[in-house]
């Protein structure tokens, strides 16, 4: 839905207090928001309302605003990050009221370019257009800017155990009877002796009965997801289907939400030197991302830090199947890169795992015969109600007049 937008009224309201008293602290921080709300919400959709979107209490009074292609939002975005990065560098003093960083300015700049990298690389389809400069900024940001060098930058969300500041899936109704795991990401954990497994699912209900260790990878099993509902039904009701762990539901605080984070960051390194765009070692950022990723768990996943450790994770890297300088193609080192970076995204990072998907086409997913994966959401009923003429002609200019369909293809995946 387009409920970002609703979102980023606040963040319009704080840039112009921000632009009222001079504060160019929080500028920087609008702008980088609005760069966040605003990549997803092209990610999801396609064409968007951009250049004037938000506009409604402006002098202009825009209350139907006209659509942006995906390409000028994606430019808008990068420009956003880059000018928030350059008031961010003009800054000596804390920023007051920051639940993030603490205040710590240097932080929100390698967060910022970050995220830079991020939308960059999610252009990686785009990089021969000359307007957008693909790998020339990106090649920038990495040999010149402030990035992040430690889980200790990662732009976290942490919670608290009080009203209002629980970890959003706490009491979740969500988590009954109904929440078990697929077999691709099951099997996935498995054929890597993946302990990450541990702490996202729990053994199935034969194999803990059966006294099975937490750490005895046959002890977990999913559901087939492409299978007929009666037949994944009758396997859970059997006990033979692991759900999803029990700290999701149950710890009020459980693990921090990270916006962006620094094994995110390696990964996409990572890839970015595979495809040439930058010089550099793959496999080393490569098992940095993975390094980040278990020591992200070794802190708050709370009970399973034995299982994470960094010998744990050396350990993990040493087995053939997760060494990334064994692999000769450049088709499966991205593929050995996407696949780390899913592994982690287990109830964090929102779509961006499915993005990569369809950027990448790795993982693999199993589906029926015949069914496509989709590219895309259709444009929520409030924009047919009151912005109809726009929606329209945004979904006529890319798809073909009537064709606000999921299974359509958008500009960033051409």
């Amino acid at each position: 839905d387009f409920s970002s937008y609703s979102k980023m009224r606040d963040v319009t309201k704080m840039i112009e207090e921000a632009t009222r008293i001079n504060d160019n602290s929080y500028l920087a921080l609008g702008k980088f928001f609005r760069a966040y709300y605003f990549y997803n919400l092209t990610l999801t959709f396609g064409d968007i309302p951009y250049t004037q979107a938000l506009k409604g209490e402006s002098e202009s009074g825009i209350t139907a605003p006209a659509y942006d292609t995906q390409k000028t939002v994606m430019m808008g975005i990068l420009k956003e990050l880059e000018e928030a990065n350059a008031l961010l560098k003009d800054i000596n003093t804390i920023i007051s009221g920051d639940i993030i960083y603490k205040g710590n300015v240097t932080q929100w700049r390698k967060l910022v370019n970050s995220l830079r990298l991020k939308v960059l690389m999610t252009l990686s389809k785009k990089e021969g257009d000359a307007d957008l400069k693909v790998k020339e900024t990106f090649a920038q940001i990495v040999q010149n800017e402030a990035i992040m060098s430690g889980v200790a930058d990662d732009g976290q969300l942490v919670f608290l155990d009080q009203q209002g500041n629980r970890y959003p899936e706490f009491n979740s109704s969500g988590f009954g009877s109904g929440m078990y795991m697929s077999d691709t990401f099951i099997k996935l954990l498995q054929d890597r002796k993946d302990p990450r497994l541990f702490m996202y699912t729990t053994q199935t209900k034969i194999g803990k009965e059966a006294g099975k260790a937490i750490s005895d990878f046959t002890s977990y099993e999913g559901g087939d997801p492409a299978a007929p509902y009666a037949e994944t039904n009758l396997k859970a009701a059997e006990g033979k289907v692991s759900k999803v762990n029990d700290r999701f539901p149950k710890d009020p605080t459980n693990e921090p939400l990270v916006l962006m984070g620094y094994a995110e960051q390696e990964f996409i390194i990572a890839e970015a030197i595979v495809r040439n765009w930058i010089s550099g070692d793959a496999n080393d950022h490569y098992k940095k991302g993975v390094k980040a990723s278990f020591k992200f768990y070794e802190t708050n996943a709370k009970g399973y830090a034995a299982y994470v450790t960094e010998d744990k994770a050396n350990d993990y890297l040493g087995l053939p199947i997760n060494d990334f300088s064994l692999l000769t193609t450049t088709d499966r080192k991205i593929e050995q890169i996407i696949t780390q970076k899913y592994l982690r995204t287990f109830f964090q990072s929102g779509w961006s795992a499915f993005f990569d998907q369809l950027r990448t086409g790795y993982p693999d997913f199993r589906r029926p015969a015949g069914v496509t994966v989709p590219f895309r959401w259709i444009y929520p009923q409030s924009e047919y109600d009151n912005n109809r003429d726009n929606v329209s002609k945004a979904i006529d200019t890319q798809f073909g007049a009537g064709n606000d369909k999921i299974n359509q293809q958008v500009w960033w995946l051409k």
